[in-house]
């Protein structure tokens, strides 16, 4: 057994001795001295379980509700869409809208494709591919330009950018036409790619310079340390780090480009060089009371853009979310 030590009595007006700790007796406090403040350390509140605790389970719960009621109002159109695609007319009519088919029949898509759906795709996917190509090819070297740059004639060019978001398509579509006549593109897909490629500069300049500013300047100076040119600095590190821009600049012009109806309206003419909305209108009249294979069309019209999405939208989230921090 350990004898304890004894301390002499305190002097007079001085503070008692602290009590014993499972650490042993602390040394007397002097009355000359501040006295000794023990931290007390209080125990981490313990948090419910999760059937006591009624912020968790319901909140738990309201999540629950509101990701099916977003779920429902998602998948109803898509499985109307689907399901009336499938069914012949006589089928349509007699079971209804939201019924689940009898018999499940693909002749509207072969109708659809006997009508010339394929063609709508083949130049939808051509406008699509080159208004990206062009967007991507001229929107990230001006970002470049204006994050790097410091000559009033820059900022005045990105001011100019910024403007061409505040203008629709519908406001200028005369003096565009005029234009289009003009250089005599009426009635092809240049005429379409053109146009759509102008007014998704805007935006895809706005993210690619919202993201390279997040570069750091020490990465720069570092490469031009090191000998590297423009081009190289361009090539070795912008593009390598805009990837994640790269692809949502790229999946929203496309969308666009794929969406697009009034250039197609009013800058072309022939049925060969109809796009896939100008198409589906054109579908609408012709199958006025045939609603399956109006779905029909809708649906392979749908498909390219849902799996462009699926298989980006990680990097568009991404992308984005870099771009607007």
């Amino acid at each position: 057994m350990t004898r304890q030590p004894v301390y002499p009595p305190p002097l007079r007006g001085a503070r008692p001795y602290p009590q014993p700790t499972p650490y042993g007796r602390r040394p007397p406090v002097s009355a000359r001295t501040p006295p000794f403040r023990v931290a007390r350390h209080t125990a981490p509140r313990r948090r419910l379980p999760h059937h006591m605790d009624p912020l968790r389970r319901y909140g738990a719960a309201a999540s629950w509700v509101g990701a099916t009621l977003w779920f429902v109002v998602v998948a109803a159109p898509l499985y109307f869409m689907v399901i009336t695609s499938l069914r012949t007319t006589d089928a349509y009519l007699a079971e209804g809208a939201l019924r689940f088919p009898s018999g499940i029949t693909l002749d509207n898509y072969g109708r659809a494709f006997e009508l010339g759906f394929a063609t709508f795709l083949a130049n939808s996917a051509g406008v699509t591919i080159a208004t990206v190509v062009f967007v991507l090819a001229m929107a990230l070297p001006a970002s470049y330009a204006i994050v790097r740059s410091r000559s009033r004639w820059v900022r005045l060019a990105f001011s100019t950018f910024l403007l061409g978001l505040a203008i629709p398509a519908q406001a200028v579509i005369i003096p565009l036409y005029l234009i289009i006549t003009r250089l005599r593109l009426y009635d092809s897909l240049t005429a379409i790619v053109l146009p759509t490629t102008a007014f998704s500069l805007p935006v895809a300049i706005v993210v690619f310079t919202s993201h390279l500013r997040d570069i750091p300047r020490e990465l720069y100076e570092s490469m031009i340390m090191d000998g590297a040119t423009p081009s190289a600095i361009f090539f070795r590190l912008v593009v390598p780090s805009a990837r994640p821009a790269l692809v949502s600049v790229g999946i929203y012009s496309g969308l666009n480009a794929w969406n697009g109806f009034i250039f197609p309206l009013v800058f072309t003419q022939s049925r060969e060089r109809q796009v896939v909305p100008l198409g589906l209108w054109n579908f609408q009249s012709q199958f006025g009371t045939d609603a399956p294979g109006l779905f029909a069309a809708v649906l392979l019209s749908a498909v390219p853009v849902f799996a462009l999405y699926l298989f980006g939208r990680r990097h568009l989230l991404h992308g984005l979310a870099a771009g607007y921090r």
